[in-house]
């Protein structure tokens, strides 16, 4: 494959990748593109793996997680990102129309749209949001502890979208482009 950052191959991957490649594979049915390079650092891929398993602990649904990771994916323009977490969105409940939706940080839900909207100003603002921004999250219904796990899924998913960035890792997942809507909101 032609990435920046090699591409492991599954079967001739040893040592602590191998071992966190086969956990992939017996969670999720196949080790995904992104997977592969991230084994290139065991340490880098055991860290995304560990939070991944973290966040599925709070307080937000699978669907919302991949409402933000849509939405930070975009705001990111992480196109390997944003094909996965379509696909992995469809699995979650979500719409052809939501996704277009979440990707542009709107939702037919007020606080689902706040908090999209809100994970793309952290990721866009790098973490630089005004005292407004948290009253405003705050009013939907939002507590401490969500705002800090919706910052916890932009670091998560920012950490993806820059691996991506970085290694120009290969789609193995239908294609979707940033930026590119059948549908502005």
């Amino acid at each position: 494959m032609s990435t920046r950052i090699k591409t492991l191959n599954p079967e001739t991957t040893t040592g602590k990748s191998k071992e966190l490649f086969e956990a992939v594979q017996k969670k999720v049915g196949f080790i995904p593109n992104i997977i592969k390079v991230m084994g290139n650092s065991p340490t880098l891929l055991q860290s995304y793996l560990s939070l991944g398993d973290i966040a599925v602990t709070g307080n937000f649904s699978n669907k919302f997680r991949e409402q933000l990771a849509l939405a930070i994916a975009e705001e990111n323009t992480c196109d390997y990102c944003l094909s996965a977490h379509t696909a992995i969105g469809k699995m979650n409940g979500l719409t052809e129309d939501e996704i277009e939706q979440n990707r542009q940080a709107e939702a037919s839900d007020v606080k689902t749209k706040v908090g999209l909207q809100f994970a793309q100003s952290i990721t866009r603002n790098r973490g630089n949001v005004s005292s407004e921004e948290i009253a405003e999250v705050k009013a939907v219904g939002y507590t401490d502890e969500d705002i800090l796990e919706i910052l916890l899924n932009v670091v998560s998913n920012t950490l993806t979208n820059y691996v991506n960035h970085i290694a120009e890792t290969e789609v193995d997942f239908p294609k979707v482009e940033a930026g590119k809507f059948t549908q502005s909101v």
